[in-house]
């Protein structure tokens, strides 16, 4: 990653309509209520899934009589193999069977694909990352001219892989390098090489990470799950799939220690207090969990029910938060001074939503995908702020990191309602949006979240009033966060995969919301309408 000023570090807080255009309606768009209810199709809705049933769905779709069937359909070469990595199944009982694949035993990074299908098994389409045939020769490329493997911590041999993410699929090495970035996060930064001619293809960052200069946290009395009995409470939530909150206590490794508590009356709201901060990462963990369960029937952060632990107190001075999905864990630094932990219920939000996209459509970061995948996470933060009980401390709102106060000045990090409003987000799609960091060209995806859930121009939520532009002058109407969460979710589930750029994920949201809505349904109009607003056409 590259190396950013402070402001610049400030700004990149890890990390997307309506339904006519101008000349159809005049004046000031009304606000699309957050909290309103969906009319969408029962049927195209996720069904609930218990971790059995998930396991069961994923075994199925895992045998090798239904995946020599899919292939065959498909028409995939006799070196390619499909491996299962999720099973979405809706209430109608349609399937959609998510695949990574293999070229001659070898990891075809952009090969990944979801085979959809009827109540009654037939094909009824497929998403894949490149439609371009995948064929490689290892002729004349030996293993033994493999990349040395660097030698930071944490680094990882060089593994033979197919690169498919762009242009024509090439033979080519996969080195993670370990170590630190300059922002003191823990990197596995994963380099693409063309295995013939050594030239460097790709890069992508593992590190999911929220840069900051720290916030003091609090949000008022709020009701934690926890475990134990008198004398001994532990910060363990077994009715979230096992979720944990542990002390780092300063280290940087390790699954961190235990919390406990006599009376189970945790942390005094200061950050003074050791227990403060995982007061407010076990909360944030519990909103993000019930938002995804109760809004998409997702169990736990990789639909298996299994929870996500979060570990404070990571470091000394550490400015930052980020997921990790070598862990599948959410970890919290505390900030400038060790004063100012960044264990906000949006950044909670924000990073574990990283998980969901990592087991879902594993959007690459980098490019533009790599800003939708930002934009997803800035997407369901404010969802799940919207969906947690009301916080008089904290009212759910379009903003990113306003909490945490990182500027100094009591302004947000982003506006998802005008994103250049931050000095470095895109309001709009351009042809260099590709080039521009990932927190950066977010504001894309952001801009058109918020237009579809309450509309442009002047408009007011919870007290909190935004003013959000077109690019083109029209005029958006916003049908509500409900609606727009739901469009995002099964885009982003169903038909997104690893390099899904912004006019795919026009493509990928149009085709969400006909089938929740219908193809001449206001919301897909809205949809439409929201992206052209935003110059992704």
């Amino acid at each position: 990653m590259r190396s950013l000023s402070k402001k610049q570090r400030i700004s990149a807080l890890a990390a997307s309509a309506a339904l006519v255009v101008a000349g159809v309606t005049a004046g000031t768009a009304t606000a699309g209520p957050a909290d309103e209810g969906s009319t969408a199709k029962a049927g195209a809705q996720a069904a609930p899934m218990s971790a059995a049933q998930k396991t069961q769905a994923i075994k199925k779709a895992d045998s090798a009589s239904a995946k020599a069937a899919d292939a065959k359909a498909l028409g995939l070469g006799s070196k390619e193999k499909l491996q299962v990595r999720d099973v979405i199944k809706n209430q109608d009982g349609a399937t959609h069977v998510r695949y990574e694949r293999t070229f001659d035993g070898m990891p075809v990074l952009g090969g990944d694909m979801v085979v959809h299908k009827s109540k009654s098994g037939e094909h009824t389409g497929v998403t894949k990352s490149t439609k371009a045939d995948i064929k490689v020769s290892t002729k004349g490329v030996s293993k033994a001219e493999k990349p040395a493997t660097p030698k930071a911590k944490g680094s990882k041999a060089p593994r033979q892989i197919v690169f498919a993410l762009t242009g024509k699929p090439v033979l080519a090495w996969e080195t993670v390098k370990g170590g630190t970035q300059k922002s003191g996060a823990p990197s596995e930064l994963h380099v693409i090489t063309d295995a013939k001619s050594g030239k460097k293809l790709f890069e992508f960052q593992g590190i999911h990470e929220a840069d900051g200069t720290g916030a003091s946290q609090y949000s008022g009395e709020v009701k934690l799950s926890t475990d134990g009995a008198d004398g001994k409470f532990t910060l363990s939530d077994k009715s979230r799939g096992g979720s944990k909150t542990t002390n780092l206590e300063n280290g940087e490794s390790g699954d961190g220690k235990d919390f406990t508590d006599e009376d189970n009356k945790w942390g005094t709201g200061k950050p003074d207090d050791p227990q403060t901060a995982a007061v407010d990462a076990h909360y944030g963990a519990q909103q993000t969990w019930d938002f995804f369960k109760e809004e998409f029937k997702r169990e736990g952060i990789a639909g298996d029910g299994k929870g996500a632990p979060s570990r404070v107190h990571y470091g000394d001075n550490y400015v930052n938060a980020f997921w990790d999905d070598s862990c599948f864990c959410m970890t919290y630094g505390d900030g400038e001074g060790n004063k100012k932990p960044l264990t906000s219920l949006d950044v909670a939000a924000h990073e574990m939503s990283h998980g969901v996209t990592s087991t879902t459509a594993k959007l690459v970061y980098a490019g533009e995908s790599g800003g939708l995948n930002e934009a997803t996470s800035d997407i369901f933060a404010a969802a799940t702020e919207f969906h947690a009980p009301e916080n008089k401390e904290d009212v759910a709102d379009f903003h990113v990191g306003e909490e945490i106060d990182i500027n100094g000045d009591g302004t947000p990090l982003r506006y998802m309602d005008k994103p250049s409003k931050d000095g470095n987000s895109l309001d709009e799609w351009s042809d260099k949006a590709g080039d521009v960091d990932v927190h950066y060209s977010s504001g894309i995806a952001n801009h058109w979240f918020f237009l579809m859930s309450m509309g442009s121009g002047k408009s007011e939520k919870n007290g909190v009033e935004y003013d959000s532009p077109t690019s083109d002058g029209s005029t958006i109407e916003g049908i509500g966060i409900t609606k727009a969460q739901q469009i995002w979710f099964k885009a982003l589930t169903e038909n997104m995969t690893a390099n899904t750029d912004y006019k795919a994920a026009r493509e990928a949201t149009v085709k969400a919301s006909n089938d929740l809505f219908g193809a001449d349904s206001a919301e897909t109009k809205a949809v439409e309408a929201a992206w052209t607003a935003v110059a992704v056409k």
